[in-house]
């Protein structure tokens, strides 16, 4: 009987491409990784992706080469273009733990040369020298606040404080804002990803499509060179923006509805608790479902109890959770969208950046004695914004605060529900993004309390965040 192994096939000793053709072929041959590899060489797995991957579209076999992309210094318009794909990891510069300096911003190379540029430029240097100011009022204010802990370094203390008062100040910084980002992904989503961002309206993106091809050539040669601009993308964008543009201007709604639950599966508990008798029974899911539809109501709430009455706090739910779907309809603050949009196991339709929803004031920028300037900061970009708007809506994005708000269409199902309210209304969360992940878990608790009673949830409430941290 051959014995057992386990081992790794590195990047230190073979190229990517080399590593997804070792694996692409055990699926014909006898031989083990170990030897199949060292049949192969750059040459070789160049030859074998151009027929197979290419020539017969067999692209599953790219999924085996990985990368790792280093992109520094682009907008958060163009980071959320880059972050936009689901089988892709990130990690991000984070707003809540550094400060930025006064010219770490971009100027959207759609404005060289236009009227426009010296009112953007003059607008964002505005955002941050008022986001410069609001630091050391805000700073005094938490360090006030916040006693040192038994045996604390001045550097621990200080990251405590800073991680409190730059957690608001960050409302002032725009979205023309630089920030960094380390991109791991397999060369299938890579290709896909490229042609995405040269396919998108802002040269910024698209320049930064052509950068990574660029790079990744190096590495994966054959699976990214045809990655090219998608016309399906190119012109089914513009037409849509164009339709939606003939519609009739929004009404106004009131400050408080920002979460909308605008759809969800009526039966989705029967649904779930149905398909878990189904996995460790032996019967068609018709009659597991039409068991649980007879059963009491005290019945099902045992049968929900068995199924994740057991769960610790950083178990994950079974796959079972999945069959109970909802549809939100979101507004939230740039900031919290920035981390909402992590959460790609979700369907997200994120509408443009725009200053027309309003903005939030939290409140440690008031008790900083701070409003007059942060008001006046948000006046000028949502001007700024208009002008811009007027001529390009994309463009415009780029001088849109953290603090104003944005619409954003969510779809996920129960077990997505549990990991997103779980983690983003924990206490070391962002305020912006509990009182949505808590708003959330309110609506879903109204329409299936069975199931969602077993989410780890702090007491704390939306409304107790609004109350603490919002002064508007």
């Amino acid at each position: 009987m051959p014995e057992k192994q386990i081992y790794l096939l590195s990047p230190k000793n073979l190229s990517p491409e080399t590593i997804a053709v070792a694996f692409a072929k055990t699926s014909r041959s006898p031989e083990s990784f170990r030897e199949i590899a060292e049949g192969l060489s750059d040459e070789t797995s160049a030859k074998f992706h151009e027929r197979w991957v290419v020539g017969y579209g067999h692209a599953s076999v790219a999924e085996h080469a990985i990368l790792h992309v280093a992109i520094e210094n682009v907008s958060r318009v163009a980071m959320e273009a880059i972050e936009s794909n689901r089988l892709a990891s990130y990690t991000e510069k984070s707003t809540r733990y550094q400060k930025w300096g006064p010219d770490d911003f971009t100027t959207p190379p759609e404005l060289d040369g236009h009227p426009l540029r010296g009112e953007f430029v003059d607008t964002v240097r505005f955002l941050f020298s008022t986001y410069a100011a609001s630091l050391d009022p805000a700073r005094e204010i938490v360090s006030k606040r916040v006693s040192r802990r038994d045996g604390e370094s001045d550097e621990a203390w200080d990251r405590r404080v800073r991680s409190q008062y730059v957690d608001s100040c960050r409302f002032l910084l725009p979205a023309a804002a630089l920030a960094n980002v380390g991109m791991t992904a397999n060369a299938r989503v890579l290709e896909n990803a490229v042609r995405k961002l040269l396919s998108h309206p802002l040269k910024e993106a698209r320049e930064i499509g052509r950068r990574v091809k660029e790079v990744t050539k190096g590495e994966v040669p054959t699976l990214v060179k045809y990655a090219e601009a998608v016309p399906y993308l190119v012109e089914t964008q513009n037409e849509l923006a164009a339709l939606a543009a003939r519609l009739p201007s929004p009404v106004s709604r009131p400050s408080n509805d920002f979460c909308t639950l605008v759809d969800y599966d009526k039966d989705g508990e029967q649904k779930v608790l149905a398909a878990a008798l189904y996995r460790f029974g032996d019967m068609p899911f018709t009659d597991a479902l039409a068991h649980v539809n007879a059963l009491k109501k005290a019945e099902r709430v045992q049968l929900a109890e068995s199924l994740l009455g057991r769960l610790k706090r950083h178990d994950i739910p079974l796959r079972e959770l999945e069959y109970c779907n909802y549809t939100f309809d979101l507004v939230m603050d740039q900031g919290a969208y920035a981390e909402f949009k992590r959460h790609r196991m979700m369907t997200q339709t994120p509408q443009l950046l725009t200053t027309r929803l309003g903005y939030a004031l939290p409140r440690l920028v008031e008790e900083a004695g701070f409003r007059s300037g942060y008001e006046a900061a948000m006046e000028r970009a949502a001007s700024a914004y208009e002008k811009l708007a007027a001529w390009n809506p994309q463009v415009a994005q780029y001088v849109v605060p953290n603090g104003f708000n944005r619409r954003v269409l969510a779809q996920f199902n129960l077990r997505t529900a549990y990991h997103f309210c779980q983690l983003r209304a924990a206490a070391n969360a962002h305020f912006s993004i509990r009182k949505i992940a808590e708003r959330v878990a309110d609506e879903i608790r109204r329409a299936h309390p069975a199931l969602s009673a077993f989410m780890n949830l702090p007491e704390e409430t939306w409304k107790d965040v609004i109350e603490k941290y919002f002064a508007q």
